[in-house]
């Protein structure tokens, strides 16, 4: 299964995985938040809240928000927690745009950007209350190197979050996925402009393990208990893996 998610890039050239999926995200960065919500019909503001008022029981001070792009998760964390969050990506570009939306509420006293690799984090052992990843543990390039990294950062007894697409099951099944392989894709590479960024986006969602497979996943990374929430039908799974 990992090896198939490997297999899966946004622009199917010589380079890593890792280096296309920064390119891409540099190149969609000003039309990503436009977008995302347009794409979504807002839900994808919804299953933040969730992540967050499943973190809100931990109480946490310090927040590492992994994949963190143009910062709705860290946004989203800070209000509902009130704790100072880092946020963290491969993209400068979708920083950059993060940067500016963080200054404009007035929030870049609580929340600090910085660009940096989801696979060798620069912080120390045991370091924050809690770890958030929205839909970006499937662009990692190594999943098993990146979720470790995840566990080592967060404290003992705390947890990781992660909010990622899943598949939708049953009837509906179908009707979903012609959505997100056909019109999605169409859409996205209309707006913004990319032609592989909005097709890599089902192609990599259907390689990529959802529900109990990826349970195992993380209990084999050595979290000792993982619990996971299926949303809106299965499109999205929320999984807290506590360390």
């Amino acid at each position: 299964m990992t090896n198939d998610i490997n297999k899966v890039t946004p622009y199917n050239s010589e380079a890593t995985k890792k280096s296309q999926v920064e390119d891409m995200f540099d190149n969609i960065a000003p039309k990503y938040d436009l977008l995302n919500h347009a794409l979504s019909m807002k839900i994808d503001v919804l299953w933040r809240n969730k992540l967050v008022g499943m973190m809100k029981q931990d109480a946490p001070q310090e927040v590492l928000d992994v994949a963190t792009g143009t910062g709705d998760l860290a946004i989203a964390v800070e209000k509902g927690t009130n704790a100072k969050v880092v946020g963290l990506d491969l993209s400068q570009q979708m920083l950059n745009v993060g940067v500016i939306k963080i200054k404009k509420l007035k929030l870049d006293g609580k929340i600090s950007m910085q660009k940096g690799d989801a696979e060798n984090l620069p912080f120390e052992d045991n370091r924050f209350d809690a770890v958030s990843v929205a839909f970006g543990v499937r662009n990692f390039e190594n999943l098993t190197k990146g979720l470790a990294e995840l566990r080592r950062v967060v404290k003992e007894n705390k947890s990781v979050y992660i909010l990622e697409f899943s598949k939708v099951e049953g009837f509906l099944g179908p009707f979903y996925m012609f959505y997100f392989k056909n019109i999605l894709p169409a859409i996205g590479r209309m707006i913004s402009k990319d032609d592989r960024a909005y097709t890599y986006l089902p192609d990599s969602v259907n390689v990529f393990p959802y529900g109990e497979k990826m349970r195992q996943i993380l209990l084999d990374t050595g979290f000792k208990k993982v619990e996971y929430k299926k949303l809106s039908l299965g499109i999205a799974t929320i999984y807290k893996a506590t360390k």
